[in-house]
């Protein structure tokens, strides 16, 4: 055991290995490339929804439950159904199977905590904001989400290390990033490569949780982070 450990460590002191195509600096951008695109279009592509239904309480659990259907399928499966569609499309292998695959994982534990929290939101305070005059955008925008950013943020935090973990499995449709030295060492039984390369995935998963934490507590008050600590295992 020590010895591979030493093994380990002399991999990553070989500067072959941090530069080039092949080297930690350009895999690891490949990587955080992909995540950051995946996890931001699915930002765009189901809060804004989820927020409106939300706000109306109606029609949500039917497309809550149509959504959910991809939470079912096992990662791989995703990225092995992502591939005939970008093949068909003309987009071939590699980054595209990897980024809608992503894409569909992040999509469901956003809309669905959205849609809960937006929902849940205190009706009182709803009809009391009405009272005041305020239109049904200016309820929408300025109280619920607010209100349910904990739960909004825990579900994009969550899907964040999702996507950087899920990434890894890109490497088996030809694309890059960090799982390419767990492909690659399983294809040559090289367990150094394998070890490594998942050393370097859960190093960024670890920062990613670590980072999206930060990002919570600076732009969620105080008095709502006990709420989005508790509603985290929705997006799980």
């Amino acid at each position: 055991m020590i010895e591979f450990l030493g093994e380990v460590v002399a991999w990553f002191a070989d500067p072959a290995h941090w530069t080039g195509v092949n080297g930690i600096p350009n895999r690891l951008w490949e990587h955080i490339q992909i995540t950051v695109l995946a996890t931001s279009l699915a930002v765009l592509v189901a809060i804004p929804p989820a927020v409106v239904l939300g706000h109306r309480k109606r029609g949500g659990t039917f497309v809550v439950g149509a959504v959910n259907i991809f939470r079912a399928v096992p990662s791989f499966g995703i990225v092995v159904l992502a591939l005939p569609i970008t093949v068909a499309l003309g987009l071939g292998f590699g980054f595209w199977p990897t980024f809608l695959a992503l894409l569909f994982l992040a999509i469901p534990p956003m809309f669905t905590n959205t849609y809960t929290g937006v929902a849940g939101v205190d009706s009182d305070v709803v009809e009391a904001a009405r009272g005041m005059g305020m239109t049904e955008r200016q309820i929408m925008t300025g109280v619920e989400v607010p209100a349910a950013s904990p739960i909004i943020l825990a579900a994009v935090r969550v899907a964040a290390v999702q996507v950087v973990a899920t990434a890894t499995l890109g490497a088996i449709v030809a694309w890059g990033g960090l799982g390419r030295y767990i492909i690659d060492g399983f294809a040559i039984q090289d367990g150094v490569l394998v070890f490594a390369g998942a050393l370097l995935v859960a190093g960024l998963a670890l920062v990613t949780e670590v980072g999206m934490s930060y990002l919570e507590r600076a732009i969620v008050p105080d008095s709502l982070q006990t709420a989005g600590n508790e509603v985290a295992g929705i997006a799980v």
